[in-house]
């Protein structure tokens, strides 16, 4: 379908989906859906207004996925009792791709590594940080269970379509900044609704050097922008990643040079260092140097942001023969089994384990504040996930701050929050 005007690549894919010349923001459109995702929390709800609805089957029994990744493995009667409903419609629909305890793990990494997302999809989630895959090319975002329901039930949604924002990167990463610092700074810089309802397309010379966890990182945490999706372009470094994996044809799409954004940001990325948000807000960002000598009481290493294979390795790197702070409890937890089995081949586990910290099996766990490390009142945590909002991963009293796994590791090993400079040698 040849394009009629200058489009985001944004715009191009929901216009694809539409069946349209071309979309602009603003525009209400019914889009065809690729792929719909759920997990143990949204699934029932999606699961209960997919059969108010009235129909006997799924639009696409290969294009349904359900991932229980919050609750499990099941931490109590309820969680196990949200599995089930999960277990038995998976079951009644012939569902292709429904991932069990033992080849699960954190949604928002799994569905790329399994080939289940490629570039130019449209892919809907009953979880905001389905914007994750926006990393791959593809239109992807949140959306309530209801609505998920009735994607399950026909293969369509109405969205609006958003207005894009451009954010151009470039410099040189100084060491130990990753995705997750770069996209720290820019909601420090926004604020968290300074990309409401709108596209966040990641680009220049930095991003086109980003191995694809960064990306990942990136694109994941544009809804805590308010971002209704994020968006990098695919290159050669994404091509690589989907090369093994992809499970049927795509096809990709970019931005035309006259395309119109509502805002353009650049950021000299030489000038960053590691970056730390503060509670409450994920806006609240810091440089390490200025965060102050604040004591914490745990660390997790781990999430849909940032349990990626190269995140494990940096967090090894800065651990190996090492040991982490008296009355610490240092919590790892590999996004994917995959992921897990090859830190295990790469001796990253042992790492871990001789530093003194528990590693998990794959679980969203302690990010939302489910198990696997929820804080008392009055304690302090550092962690490398996305979200740091009061109460976030236990009592309202207790403190989350974020950042990524460099830092992570570091405060770690001094009980305190401190750039890696600190428990290193040498800069590398």
């Amino acid at each position: 379908m040849k394009m009629s005007k200058p489009m985001t690549i944004t715009e191009k894919i929901l216009a694809v989906h539409a069946a349209k010349k071309a979309v602009s923001p603003g525009e209400l459109i019914e889009v065809r859906i690729d792929l719909a995702l759920a997990n143990d929390i949204t699934a029932p709800l999606a699961i209960q207004a997919f059969k108010e609805i009235g129909v006997e089957k799924v639009f696409n029994r290969n294009r349904v996925v359900l991932v229980p990744d919050h609750f499990t493995p099941a931490k109590d009667i309820p969680s196990a009792e949200q599995c089930k409903i999960l277990r038995e419609f998976a079951k009644t629909q012939r569902l292709t791709h429904y991932f069990e305890v033992g080849q699960c793990g954190i949604e928002h990494a799994l569905l790329p590594e399994k080939g289940l997302v490629l570039p130019g999809e449209v892919v809907v989630g009953a979880d905001s940080h389905t914007c994750t895959y926006g990393a791959l090319g593809a239109f992807s975002t949140g959306v309530g269970s209801t609505d998920l329901g009735a994607a399950m039930a026909t293969g369509r949604l109405w969205l609006k379509v958003p207005e894009s924002l451009k954010f151009i990167y470039y410099g040189k990463l100084n060491p130990w900044v990753s995705g997750k610092d770069l996209i720290l700074a820019t909601i420090g810089d926004i604020g968290v609704d300074g990309a409401r309802y709108q596209a966040m397309e990641f680009c220049g010379e930095v991003i086109k050097n980003l191995p694809m966890s960064g990306r990942f990182t990136m694109a994941n945490m544009a809804i805590e922008a308010g971002g209704k999706n994020g968006m990098i372009e695919p290159d050669e470094i994404t091509f690589q990643f989907i090369k093994q994996r992809s499970k049927r044809p795509y096809k990709t799409y970019d931005s035309d040079p006259d395309a119109h954004y509502a805002d353009v940001k650049e950021y000299d990325v030489s000038k960053l260092h590691p970056q730390v948000a503060l509670p409450h807000i994920p806006s609240k960002v810091k440089d390490v140097r200025e965060v102050g000598k604040v004591k914490i009481d745990q660390v997790v290493i781990g999430s849909c942001t940032n349990g990626y294979l190269d995140d494990l390795r940096v967090a090894a790197k800065i651990l190996r023969g090492k040991k982490i702070a008296p009355s610490l409890r240092l919590i790892i937890i590999p996004a994917t089994q995959d992921i897990y089995r090859q830190a295990l081949k790469e001796g990253l586990i042992e790492i871990f384990l001789s530093a003194g910290a528990s590693v998990s099996t794959p679980t969203c766990g302690p990010c939302l504040g489910g198990h696997m490390g929820v804080l008392a009142e009055g304690e302090k945590a550092l962690a490398t996930t996305n979200r740091n909002f009061r109460g976030r991963m236990g009592h309202p009293n207790s403190e989350v701050y974020l950042s990524g796994p460099a830092v992570a590791a570091a405060s770690a090993i001094k009980g305190r929050i401190c750039h890696p400079e600190e428990v290193m040698k040498r800069r590398v």
